[in-house]
């Protein structure tokens, strides 16, 4: 599967079309162009199990899960 250019890229201004957080705003964190999917500060945020290690103790992280770009419009900042 060929990769396409996207729409967006890092530390862009994207307001969300659909979805649960439709109408919100936020900066792109990470692009995955061979996914079509991006993470947005803020947006999407999902709790994420970790497990107890010597670096530090475990328990219910909350942080941001990917977007696919076609939810994604580019906004003025």
């Amino acid at each position: 599967m060929a990769q396409r250019k996207l729409h967006i890229k890092k530390d862009d201004m994207v307001l969300v079309l659909s979805g649960k957080n439709r109408g919100e705003r936020g900066v792109v964190l990470e692009v995955f162009p061979e996914k079509n999917r991006a993470i947005v500060e803020g947006i999407h945020m999902i709790k994420r199990h970790l497990r107890p290690s010597q670096m530090g103790q475990g328990g219910v992280v909350e942080r941001e899960g990917t977007i696919h770009v076609s939810n994604l419009k580019k906004v003025e900042s």
